[in-house]
């Protein structure tokens, strides 16, 4: 996997600047025009007020600043993030249209047999714009005050516990189970239709734990309704850095990361791709940015569109190893 370029570094090195709001790039196959001069429809192919619209709305906003156009969110819902998708790699490659890509998209390769479009061929990738965390969250009544507590109730109760996830094939759920997996424990998943309808029975103690975030989360920790175990990324989150992370608490290997970033439709011209991405790294450089992100436990991130590829790539190729190992079945 290719290092993550940090925004503060990234942004420093781009050379980015902007002419009372707009910038030159020639599109191939057009006449040499100020781009962008006219608005850029942003697709969000989750519901609006999830934490994906936060933050394209977050990015958008700036963008629209530094364009002196509009960056218009367009949500289009369903099917897992395939319907927007879709309509994005089937848009002009013109710049005008982008989609803001999820990790779980990274799944479906493994988890479908004929997707309705191919995450590499289709799109070019202009940023990472963000990296999230799960924790691990237990319900109150759950005896497990760490990570090798509740693996050890697990195993003296095989087939007791439960934990819930946002959907089959989803992130949480590929957490849970490869927790299972290098854990070697019997943990029973039961897949609900989001994350908020998880948390909600796992507030009411209908299932013992879940992988969720830190913004669903972190009310009920601090009412002591439910209890963080452990982070499941590789290193520790700034906004809960007294957590350890899961293979630091005993399960040596395990990491797993939301993110989300930019595509465009593939064949869109470089320059262009290349000026979307020094723009969205500026933007994600911005102080207030940064600070919105931390409210749901997210960091801002910037990569060039060569190494938010690389990610991609990588990331593809790491969940289907995790589907084949587990088992793990779309719905």
């Amino acid at each position: 996997m290719q290092p993550i370029v940090r925004i503060i570094v990234a942004a420093a090195g781009v050379g980015f600047a902007l002419g009372g709001g707009l910038a030159t790039a020639n599109a191939a196959g057009a006449q040499s025009a100020a781009y962008p001069d006219r608005p850029i429809r942003f697709i969000v192919p989750f519901v609006a007020g999830a934490g994906t619209d936060m933050t394209a709305r977050t990015v958008a906003q700036k963008l629209t600043e530094y364009f002196g156009h509009q960056v218009v969110v367009d949500n289009r819902p369903g099917a897992a993030g395939t319907i927007g998708m879709e309509l994005t790699a089937k848009s002009a490659p013109d710049g005008y249209t982008i989609v803001l890509v999820s990790a779980s998209h990274t799944v479906n390769p493994a988890l479908y047999k004929k997707p309705a479009y191919d995450l590499v061929r289709d799109f070019a990738p202009v940023s990472q714009m963000t990296a999230q965390p799960y924790c691990l969250t237990v319900h109150a009544s759950v005896p497990a005050k760490t990570v090798k507590e509740l693996i050890a109730l697990a195993k003296s109760k095989p087939g007791t516990l439960t934990y819930g996830s946002s959907g089959t094939g989803g992130l949480s759920h590929l957490a849970g189970a490869l927790f299972s997996l290098l854990a070697k424990i019997e943990w029973i998943h039961v897949p609900y239709k989001g994350g908020a309808a998880a948390i909600n029975d796992l507030l009411g103690g209908q299932i013992n734990s879940q992988f969720t975030t830190i913004i669903g989360t972190v009310q009920h920790v601090k009412a002591g309704r439910m209890r963080w175990l452990a982070i499941s990324t590789a290193r520790r989150s700034r906004a809960a850095p007294e957590l350890p992370t899961v293979a630091e608490a005993g399960v040596p290997g395990f990491d797993v990361g939301g993110w989300y970033g930019i595509l465009a439709p593939a064949k869109t011209p470089q320059p262009v791709v290349t000026f979307l991405s020094k723009a969205v790294i500026k933007a994600l450089a911005a102080p207030d940015v940064g600070d919105r992100f931390a409210i749901d436990g997210s960091e801002p991130v910037g990569r060039t569109p060569e190494d938010f590829s690389a990610h991609i790539k990588s990331e593809i190729a790491k969940w289907a190893k995790v589907v084949k190992e587990t088992g793990v079945r779309a719905e």
